[in-house]
């Protein structure tokens, strides 16, 4: 039998995203100078002891981690020390902020004038729009430059080189409960793995799945998963709004469960054959039977009845998803519509649904920049986990930009809070 290797001859990168339906983990190796990655191993396994985002039973969350980060490490044929976590629910909290720094108090002259611009004055910015007033309970996870001004000079992408006496930045926080995050971080610590830092699940998906175009022209990235659907508005090349809907396609599972009185097992497996987000668009002919618990007393319901509760539902899931559009701070129009990815994208004809209530261009987002993926995981439910794996090598989190323990995250970042007071 062979040994597992310990990965050191190679970078390696690793996701897991817990979230209310599923627990997946994957391992990738970096692909030197090429801001790709190469796909080793992945699984999945039915979540327990997690929902909407939060604990609710840890010794059964762990036992679940435990067995897909195994089965992850013998297909990759790897053993893992270290990994990125996906993070999500109703404790989320974002915002926009700007902060501004002087260029000319450092001069050695002593003389008062214009000076190039330097990453420690970026740094400096970005460290300021962080200063900003929070509950006791909560802790910033993101901080996501926009753009930058220097004087009179605007909507700059990175001013380095650049001459001025202020220099301005715009940025997009992510805040999250600190219970929440620590919680998370305790549960996978407990099984020997360091977490490198947490990712806001839209902002993993986005990375997988949008193109720099998209981010540019102006896109929304609707996440949907079991219990939340999670927004990102792009503009620009950077986020102008982020947020949590509390509803996923576990929704319609339920309501089809009650519907129908079956199990939510049953039900969800009826979902996946038979429903359709746009009643118009399934046969009222094609009939399929329900299981009776005492076997006789035969049901049946066609796809075209049953795809009516499902449009319904999905329907409220995207007039949610158009208003927090409209709440993002940008005044064009976005170019390149909707991307849908999650569990929730998979439904049948949802981009048609989407595209008739929105009014925008829609498609089904699935994972980039990852080798080896086809036929395993390149379906829009995988687009969190393989954006985790790209996370340390394409995002531009100032928050988290050292790729540190959450430990050691919220250390330095109570001692900047107490360096800047």
């Amino acid at each position: 039998m062979r040994s597992i290797s310990n990965g050191k001859d190679r970078q390696l990168t690793v996701g897991i995203d817990i979230g209310s339906s599923n627990i997946r983990c994957a391992i990738g190796s970096i692909i030197p100078d090429a801001n790709r990655v190469k796909l080793l191993g992945i699984s999945s396994t039915p979540s327990m002891g997690f929902r909407k985002g939060s604990i609710s039973h840890r010794n059964q969350l762990i036992e679940q981690l435990e067995k897909v980060l195994f089965e992850a490490e013998t297909m990759a044929d790897v053993k893992v020390n270290n990994a990125v976590l996906a993070i999500t629910g109703n404790h989320i909290r974002c915002l926009n902020t700007q902060a501004a720094a002087a260029l000319n108090r450092n001069r050695s002259n002593g003389v008062s004038g214009d000076r190039a611009i330097v990453e420690t004055d970026i740094d400096q910015v970005l460290n300021l729009s962080q200063a900003i007033s929070l509950p006791p309970d909560r802790d910033i996870l993101h901080t996501l430059p926009q753009e930058y001004s220097v004087d009179t000079l605007k909507e700059i992408n990175n001013p380095i080189g650049l001459t001025g006496r202020r220099l301005e930045g715009r940025v997009h926080l992510v805040t999250a409960a600190t219970s929440a995050m620590r919680n998370i971080v305790d549960c996978v610590e407990e099984i020997g793995i360091k977490v490198n830092g947490l990712v806001f699940q839209p902002l993993a998906s986005a990375i997988a799945t949008l193109k720099h175009d998209e981010m540019q022209l102006g896109v929304t990235l609707a996440e949907i998963g079991s219990s939340t659907t999670d927004i990102a508005v792009y503009h620009g090349g950077a986020v102008r709004h982020s947020a949590v809907i509390p509803i996923g396609s576990g929704s319609i599972t339920n309501d089809i469960a009650v519907m129908l009185q079956i199990s939510i097992e049953e039900a969800e497996s009826i979902k996946i054959k038979y429903a359709s987000a746009k009643a118009s668009l399934s046969s009222p002919k094609l009939e399929f039977d329900l299981q009776t618990e005492n076997g006789d007393g035969k049901r049946s319901i066609s796809e075209h009845e049953l795809s009516r509760y499902v449009e319904a539902r999905m329907q409220e899931i995207f007039h949610l998803i158009i208003n927090e559009i409209s709440r993002a701070d940008i005044k064009e129009s976005l170019t390149y519509g909707l991307v849908l990815s999650g569990g929730g994208a998979q439904l049948s004809n949802i981009s048609a649904l989407a595209g008739d209530l929105m009014g925008m261009r829609v498609r089904i987002g699935t994972p980039k920049h990852i080798d080896g993926i086809t036929d395993i995981a390149d379906l829009p439910i995988h687009s969190t986990t393989m954006g985790l794996l790209l996370w340390p090598i394409l995002s531009n989190d100032f928050a988290q930009s050292n790729h540190i323990s959450m430990n050691t995250f919220f250390q330095k970042l109570i001692q900047s809070f107490k360096e800047l007071f």
